[in-house]
């Protein structure tokens, strides 16, 4: 039998009002439906209905994993440093690590992910190919000391995560458990009723060759994405590629100085000299590990330090400060030139191709030049392509504009190969009687991410608004308020839960049936069944909550309807 829950015992507030500091909508809406709470910056308590949506999400997950053949378990969330120190992620991460220490000194960090514990349990577990393959998973809370948490749940401190592992022998054997878990990922999210999209992606910290992200469209998306709309290419923004075309020779004189005061930005260069941006070469200083690396881009775009932290890993990449261009007469801020410059590493965006022409600073206070031409007056040691992309960038693969969105990160599926694998010496014996080093995948999807991007894309101007699958009931029953229709209300609930339907009631004494009503769309359960004004007859309302649709039904016909449909 399905659980009957009575508003009158359940704890819950709901609010009329959005919280102060919410900006997004999930963070507005399951605070005010009574979904979460907050305890601190980033960290969040998962109240009934909420825990009831969260474990919805798991229970998805599970099925799906154990569906092509995951195998469960839970490691711990307090790790020892020594594993992520031998990886080299222990500094990679950073100030993005919580580490602490015991009572006896000890170092130890809250999990991010776990991919080194893996590694360690499968070295002592397994010792032939005929262990393998294997796919491990886990639910587990991972930490993250996040310098600004916002968004609600969607970027916090503390999170519900789902990590897999997979271990083969060989790379036929790694791609088709990455195809396991795409496939299963697909599923998932169907099931969940999410809108995503499958990209192109990096790697990142946790290395490895193929890379795909799955994301959900919505505003509050901390991830841009591109798709074409004459394809099918899709990426994370970081992982778009330009295809440079040769350019023609220019009739490019030699290079003029130009005298060009109080002129130390692009925007007051262009309209100094009544040039377009586009025209003119941006140059940007930044630290790598310590070095400073002189980065080229049209003047018109942006340098997405994203991207270059991501091609440059794992160097740290940081902006020059002033102290910077203390005793460095080459280097003039505001007025920096590829041409002249001593001992700086030049990487460019392959849109500063070999033969064109640019007016760039003229490494003097006050000074531009004209006609610097890329291969005769100055050579690029490195090409990247590091600049932020924008709507209408040719298409990779067709050439056609680029359509730019933003989305929430909601899965990650890599390749690792054999990274930790040779970190940790993992080795099973194979066929032949001789050591095979063995191969990984590691997959992610962010549990309580997904409620968050579900409340973000399903929500109305009501509020929640949640798929069958994931709601933390069935039906809402709400009984308009007089002792009959309360009655009513009861009785239709425990015959609705005797048929394994899963019911919230609403019973509260002294509250109006309109905020009654109110809570009722506000919470989002899929089906709304009203006791009011016709109780005494046996009809009742139902009401489907995102399409609106209202009917009349008697006790019985409700019960077929409803059961029916569950």
């Amino acid at each position: 039998m399905a659980q009957v829950q009575r508003m009158s015992r359940l704890m819950i507030k709901t609010l009329r009002d959005d919280p102060a500091d919410a900006e997004t909508l999930n963070h507005k809406l399951l605070v005010r439906a009574g979904y979460v709470r907050r305890t601190a910056a980033g960290l969040w308590s998962w109240l009934p209905l909420g825990k009831k949506v969260l474990e919805n999400v798991s229970r998805v997950v599970r099925e799906e994993m154990d569906a092509i053949g995951g195998q469960e378990v839970l490691l711990p969330a307090l790790l020892p440093k020594e594993p992520y120190e031998a990886s080299g992620r222990y500094d990679e991460y950073g100030d993005l690590l919580f580490r602490l220490r015991d009572r006896k000194g000890a170092e130890y960090l809250l999990g991010p992910t776990h991919e080194e514990i893996f590694t360690q349990v499968v070295k002592d577990m397994c010792s032939s190919y005929k262990d393998l393959p294997v796919i491990l998973y886990q639910i587990q809370t991972k930490y993250r000391d996040e310098a600004r948490p916002r968004a609600g749940v969607l970027r916090g401190r503390e999170f519900q995560m789902k990590d897999s592992y997979s271990f083969d022998t060989t790379d036929e054997g790694l791609a088709e458990s990455y195809q396991l878990h795409r496939a299963a990922y697909i599923r998932i999210f169907e099931r969940l009723g999410l809108d995503h999209r499958i990209v192109s992606a990096v790697s990142g910290a946790m290395g490895g060759s193929a890379s795909e992200e799955f994301l959900a469209p919505a505003p509050a998306g901390e991830d841009t994405f591109v798709d074409c709309p004459n394809c099918d290419y899709a990426a994370n923004t970081e992982a778009v590629t330009y295809v440079a075309t040769p350019a023609e020779a220019p009739a490019a004189g030699p290079v003029e100085e130009l005298d060009t005061p109080d002129t130390p930005t692009i925007e007051s260069l262009a309209d100094f000299l009544g040039v377009p941006a586009s025209a003119t070469l941006k140059n940007l200083l930044v630290k790598v590990d310590g070095e400073i690396v002189a980065v080229g881009v049209p003047g018109d775009r942006e340098v997405d330090l994203g991207k270059l932290g991501e091609h440059l890993a794992p160097a740290e990449v940081e902006l020059v400060t002033a102290e910077d261009f203390v005793g460095r007469a080459d280097l003039v801020r505001g007025y920096v030139g590829p041409q002249g410059l001593e001992k700086v590493r030049y990487i460019a965006d392959p849109r500063i191709a070999a033969g064109t022409s640019w007016i760039t600073g003229a490494n003097k206070e006050g000074v531009h030049a004209r006609n610097v031409v890329c291969g005769r007056d100055f050579e690029v040691d490195q090409y990247l392509d590091v600049v932020v992309v924008e709507p209408g960038d040719p298409c990779p693969k067709c050439g056609t504009g680029l359509q730019v969105d933003r989305a929430i990160e909601i899965g990650h599926i890599f390749q690792l190969g054999r990274k930790y694998a040779d970190i940790f010496s993992l080795d099973v014996l194979g066929q032949q009687g001789k050591p095979v080093r063995v191969t990984m995948g590691s997959y992610g999807i962010g549990v309580s991410r997904a409620v968050a991007a579900l409340a973000e894309q399903t929500a109305d101007d009501k509020g929640l608004c949640w798929p069958r699958e994931v709601a933390p009931a069935d039906v809402h029953v709400v009984a308009a308020g007089k002792a009959l229709q309360t009655e009513l209300a009861l009785d239709v609930s425990e015959k609705l839960g005797a048929a394994g339907l899963r019911v919230i009631v609403d019973d509260r004494a002294g509250v109006s049936p309109g905020v009654k009503f109110t809570d009722s769309e506000l919470i989002g359960v899929p089906k709304i069944l009203v006791a009011g004004r016709r109780s005494a007859e046996g009809v009742l309302e139902l009401k489907d909550r995102r399409t609106g649709e209202r009917e009349e039904l008697t006790v019985e016909e409700a019960l077929a309807r409803l059961t029916d449909q569950g």
